[in-house]
């Protein structure tokens, strides 16, 4: 980012706005927003949600609007996203409102703490310079250097700028018909039927993990008619030791290991290497919600012996980005990284692909 030193962070420009700040959306996400911006002296003005969802309630004590009624009310505002989205119209609206009045969407980390900020930036020069020299090739290297740009500013015309489709990363995985596949975080069977259509239901064997109890029972439904012999569910966490842990059940895609809304579930954790048990893998995927760490070292053996392909999400904690590139290297150094961002507001679809 040497090119925009004097680059003005969303916290910053949120500061210094004159103009009235409109939160828009509501959930864990404008939480998380609202409390970031209240320990920097930043207050909202008001809560507006797409139309279909104002039934005249308030959140956080703000009565929540239209954007009709804040129109109204308001000459001239910021509009700031508290929500993200991957849908083609959701994004088009966000878009299209980006060009009508000065929006932000905030970059917050989904797990943990830790903002990226121009102090994290300065702290961690060096580190990023490292990092962006291990990417592959220079489409990886503009979507690093957007998505620098737009974790500071929050604007989402960086992620527009350097998206491209899943397909195109696929690609580069050159995903065959004899694959033995490792799922983390295999949610509902989404992600396996991605798998299926790529290989034309063709494949050595699948191993799907998934911890929260719903999501599992509802990927076994899904995928009833994959043979038990080839076809694995494992109601587990993906983890660095075999043991149980605390898991926090909150619904969707939101379950995690780290406490707050939920319940707690003992749960079993594994690792990838004993789900093995020195069994081959060719395609190791995991999209853990912040335990990306822990799952790639109960995978260590795994890597080094087999040195499978590797889809990892780098989008959960705010130090992933550094931390889990140089993972990778330290564990196989002979892996070609490739950062790709697919469609999605805020930045939650970016990932790294190893080779």
């Amino acid at each position: 980012m040497q090119d925009d030193e004097n680059i003005v962070s969303v916290w910053q420009a949120l500061r210094e706005t004159g103009k009235p700040i409109v939160m828009y959306g509501m959930g864990d996400g404008a939480v998380k927003i609202v409390s970031v911006m209240e320990a920097q002296g930043i207050k909202p003005a008001a809560f507006m949600a797409s139309d279909e969802f104002v039934r005249g309630h308030s959140f956080l004590g703000y009565e929540v609007k239209k954007l009709s009624d804040i129109q109204a009310q308001y000459e001239d505002f910021v509009i700031v996203v508290c929500f993200g989205s991957a849908l083609p119209d959701v994004m088009d609206r966000l878009y299209a409102l980006s060009e009508q009045y000065e929006l932000y969407a905030p970059d917050v980390p989904v797990i943990g703490g830790g903002l990226f900020d121009e102090e994290y930036l300065a702290e961690h020069k060096n580190e990023i310079a490292e990092v962006r020299k291990m990417l592959a090739d220079e489409q990886s290297k503009k979507v690093f250097d957007c998505w620098l740009r737009y974790r500071l500013t929050g604007k989402i015309s960086y992620l527009k700028s350097c998206e491209t489709p899943k397909d195109e990363a696929y690609s580069l995985l050159n995903i065959g018909r004899e694959e033995t596949y490792i799922d983390l975080g295999a949610y509902t069977g989404d992600t396996v039927e991605e798998f299926l259509k790529l290989t034309d239901k063709e494949f050595t064997e699948i191993y799907a993990v998934e911890p929260d109890q719903r999501n599992y029972a509802k990927m076994r439904r899904r995928l009833y008619m994959l043979g038990s012999g080839i076809f694995h569910p494992i109601n587990a966490i993906a983890w660095n030791e075999d043991t149980v842990l605390d898991f926090y059940r909150r619904g969707g895609r939101n379950s995690s290991l780290n406490g707050g809304k939920g319940r707690a579930i003992p749960t079993d954790a594994k690792r990838v290497d004993t789900i093995l048990g020195g069994k081959k893998a060719t395609l190791l995927k995991l999209d853990v919600e912040g335990a990306e760490k822990e799952a790639l070292e109960g995978a260590e053996k795994t890597i080094r012996t087999y040195k499978p392909r590797i889809i990892l999400s780098l989008y959960h904690r705010t130090e992933d980005m550094l931390a889990l590139p140089k993972q990778i290297k330290a564990l196989n150094g002979g892996y070609r990284l490739y950062l790709r961002h697919h469609p999605y507001i805020p930045a939650w679809d970016t990932n790294l692909y190893c080779i």
